[in-house]
């Protein structure tokens, strides 16, 4: 009753300070940055929260607040866009939205798939923002009970969801989630500092690969090399099919999997760290095991599209309760909004428990901002959806120089290296192999996404549960077995079993034809050989640092076991056997007019131009050369949309103050910018 009766005032003055024109006003323009933001892959929120932190320092605090909210709760809305649309995740937080939103995108139904995605993110920020409201002053105890078992146990349920995606052939699935997760522990271990797969001559691999650059590898450069090879528009009837009222009807025929699924969300997005990596995967998941006819998902199941954006707007809801509460920041974007926060005013606003105390008011401001921010991305991205939508419609060969462009340089920004080039490259053909032989590419993403959070969670629960264990039995039993923990357990039980029930007649990759043994026995060959190179390498580290080791020796020996049972399969089934499963066989791939190889080649020139003369040199070689040769486009429209290109990277590169890749030219020679 004192709660309440605290927060019911503080409720009252904080609608009081957001209905002010000139906080509206710039909630307004951070939705508006937040959709320009959004829209690009590899971008997201941090980076538009960096754009802002600038102009933080002495402003007004619910200003400055509204015009961060503003952009923090529009991204997961308007990174959809490119998740639909081009098969290319908007951000960690859209993965899942690909696996169907796309396929939905090439039958000619985008407004339809981005209606009902919008709607869906609409109503799982507001589900968001209310649980922020009812539970700002009595969730301290609920996230103070999850400890390191309990954290480690929403990981290892987030890891269960690949069950469900393993595909029709479960070795697959599990091999490919232990390859992500053997890829995910290269570089510098965090508790020992061990190196694996990685050596100090090399130093771009001792901080590992980043999320972005895997992310945009394994769904991106497949998706854009498939449909440039078929050289045709992404919807192959090149209509926008069913409008935006349609996918608001869908969203109504399941909005009670929207509010299940916004709960998820909400409750995953509380834990500090996992939060987008994972929430979209554990409600896709969910989606997939409360629906009867599964066969559709992975071609075009408007539910896929649901499930996954009413959790990942929501989940900002529940992000916000860690870093309001006790200013530990849930995600990246949260650790930057926790320092624009101390820039406001005069300093004195502080994340924690003294928020709570002191600014109650403004704390509930940000909640409601929230809510507000989510209608106004809505209602916008909406009102949108029908004309974005028509870029399905362009002929592909036009829009995938532009999007090689656009994804190398998000790729770029996550560590500002030319080898992030290189690693895209390289994580884009396994991605493309991935695809080719139907082995599941969400399962790859997710083992990568969940590597560090098993090794960091499981190494540190398993000190603290010894030191409990050497002084008594009970302690340690207690600390391990808490009551949370064993209901998480049971849910990661029945997840599993129902997904290894349910995987069969999920198609991640589509309906792929099977044909000879060569090709995938070889693939898998090469799989195996890189498994058993990094237990190698495992095993070389020394015992001291055991914490640096067992995980991937664990998982790696799992992987490779998996991997061996299907060479065994594929010894003693005839060709033509499900195990043998290859795009190149039959359907869009094998029929394409335009090889892979010769495909790839254009995009691996562009990073090898890039190498010698820095990227907008290559750029511009790169767009004039595709334009006229690939395209067929006439001179005078390879000039304009060249020049369109070039203004538009430089455009973005000055307004996020980033940088260009450089290459040996601007080593030996001075040039002004945007050439150096």
């Amino acid at each position: 009753m004192d709660a309440l009766a605290t927060a019911l005032p503080a409720l009252g003055d904080a609608w009081a300070l957001i209905l002010q024109p000139a906080v509206l006003g710039y909630l307004v323009l951070g939705v508006v940055m937040g959709l320009a933001v959004g829209v690009f892959p590899g971008l997201g929120g941090i980076a538009g929260l960096s754009l802002l932190l600038p102009f933080m320092f002495g402003m007004d605090p619910v200003m400055g607040l509204a015009l961060m909210i503003g952009m923090v709760a529009v991204v997961p809305t308007s990174d959809t866009f490119a998740s639909v649309l081009m098969g290319i995740p908007g951000s960690s937080a859209s993965q899942a939205t690909v696996l169907d939103g796309f396929p939905l995108a090439k039958k000619g139904q985008a407004a339809r798939a981005l209606a009902a995605a919008f709607t869906s993110s609409l109503f799982g920020g507001l589900v968001g923002a209310l649980f922020l409201t009812l539970f700002i002053l009595v969730a301290r105890p609920i996230v103070l009970a999850f400890g390191l078992p309990e954290m480690l146990m929403i990981t290892i349920l987030g890891l269960s969801m690949v069950a469900v995606l393993a595909g029709r052939v479960a070795l697959k699935g599990l091999a490919a989630a232990g390859l992500g997760l053997m890829i995910g522990t290269i570089g510098e271990a965090d508790a020992g500092g061990s190196l694996r797969m990685a050596t100090y001559d090399i130093p771009y691999l001792t901080d590992g690969l980043q999320l972005v650059i895997v992310g945009l590898g394994v769904f991106a450069v497949p998706e854009i090399v498939s449909l440039l090879r078929q050289d045709r528009s992404i919807a192959k009837d090149a209509s926008l099919g069913a409008g935006w009222m349609d996918g608001v009807r869908d969203w109504m025929e399941n909005k009670w999997l929207s509010v299940r699924c916004s709960l998820i969300g909400v409750l995953v997005g509380i834990i500090p760290g996992l939060g987008g990596s994972v929430v979209d995967w554990i409600a896709y998941g969910h989606a997939v095991q409360t629906t009867k006819d599964k066969s559709n998902f992975g071609k075009g199941e408007i539910r896929g599209v649901i499930g996954p954006e009413s959790s990942n707007n929501a989940k900002e809801g529940g992000g916000l309760v860690p870093t309001l509460l006790f200013g530990i920041p849930g995600s990246g974007s949260m650790a930057i909004f926790i320092g624009a926060i101390a820039l406001l005013g005069s300093g004195d606003i502080e994340v924690g428990p003294s928020m709570l105390r002191d600014n109650l008011d403004i704390t509930y401001s940000i909640v409601w901002l929230l809510a507000l921010a989510n209608v106004v991305g809505t209602l916008l991205c909406i009102a949108a959806s029908g004309g974005i939508a028509r870029l399905t419609t362009i002929r592909f060969t036009y829009l995938a120089p532009f999007l090689f462009m656009l994804i190398s340089f998000a790729a770029f920004q996550s560590g500002q290296n030319f080898e992030d080039l290189l690693a895209l490259l390289a994580i884009g053909l396994i991605g493309i192999f991935l695809r080719r032989f139907d082995w599941s590419r969400p399962a790859f993403l997710i083992g990568f996404v969940l590597s560090n959070p098993v090794e960091k969670f499981s190494n540190q629960a398993f000190q603290i549960a010894s030191f409990r264990f050497r002084k008594s039995f009970e302690e340690g039993m207690d600390y391990i077995f808490s009551p949370i923990v064993i209901i998480l357990l049971i849910v990661t039980v029945v997840s599993v079993v129902l997904g290894i029930r349910q995987a069969k007649s999920i198609m991640a990759e589509g309906d792929v034809q099977s044909g000879s043994k060569r090709a995938p026995v070889v693939f898998l060959l090469i799989i195996m050989a890189y498994l058993v190179t990094a237990l190698v390498n495992a095993h070389m580290i020394p015992d001291y640092n055991l914490t640096d080791k067992i995980v991937p020796l664990v998982v790696g020996g799992i992987a490779l076991f998996c991997c061996a049972i299907m060479l065994v399969q594929m010894m003693l089934r005839p060709e033509g056997n499900v195990i043998f499963a290859d795009k190149e066989v039959s359907g869009e791939d094998a029929e394409a007019p335009y090889g892979l190889w010769s495909t790839l080649a254009w995009f691996g020139g562009l990073i090898l131009g890039t190498f010698f003369v820095g990227f907008i040199l290559a750029l511009l070689a790169f767009l004039l050369s595709f334009l006229r040769l690939r395209a067929r486009a006439g001179w005078a429209k390879t000039l304009i949309l060249t020049a369109c290109g070039i203004a538009f990277m430089c455009l973005m590169a000055g307004a996020l103050n980033r940088d260009f890749p450089p290459g040996l030219l601007q080593d030996v020679t001075n040039l002004p910018w945007p050439l150096n």
